[in-house]
C-alpha cells in the first residue's frame, strides 16, 4: 500500500508537477505503517502473553472433561498456537485412573484444539477442586 502511494504520488509529481505530493504521501505511508504495527503488537503480545484463551472454551473444555464421573480438572491452560489452532494442558484428578488417551478423546469435537496433553493424577478429590 505505501509503495503504490509512493508510485502515484511520484507520477503525480511528474506529470502534474505536484511535488509536494511525494513527501504528503510518505506522511501518509508513516501513518498507515505505524497503524499496523500497532495492531499486529497487540494482537501478537495477547498470544505471547497466553491472554487469548476464551474463558467461554475453557469452561467448555473443562466441562466435557468433568463429564466423565469422580473427576476434576485441578489446572488447565488454553492458548492459541496459529490461526485457528489451539493448545490445551490439562492436569486430571480422578478416583479411577484411565490413560490419557481417554481424556482426549473427551475433546475430539473440539476441532480447534491441534495439541492436547493429559496429565491424569489418581487421587482424592479435594473441595478445593470444586
Amino acid at each position: 500500500m505505501t509503495s503504490l502511494l509512493a508510485i502515484a504520488a511520484l507520477l503525480t509529481g511528474k506529470f502534474m508537477g505536484w511535488i509536494w505530493l511525494d513527501p504528503i504521501m510518505g506522511i501518509v505511508g508513516a501513518g498507515l505503517i505505524t497503524r499496523w504495527s500497532f495492531l499486529l503488537m497487540r494482537d501478537t503480545s495477547k498470544v505471547l502473553l497466553d491472554c487469548s484463551a476464551d474463558p467461554k472454551s475453557m469452561e467448555s473444555i473443562r466441562k466435557a472433561i468433568e463429564s466423565e464421573p469422580e473427576t476434576k480438572v485441578s489446572d488447565l491452560h488454553l492458548w492459541q498456537l496459529g490461526d485457528g489452532h489451539f493448545g490445551v494442558i490439562a492436569s486430571v484428578v480422578t478416583l479411577r485412573s484411565k490413560p490419557p488417551e481417554y481424556y482426549k478423546n473427551l475433546l475430539k469435537n473440539y476441532k480447534y484444539l491441534s495439541h492436547v496433553t493429559i496429565e491424569v493424577n489418581q487421587g482424592e478429590i479435594h473441595s478445593s477442586l470444586y
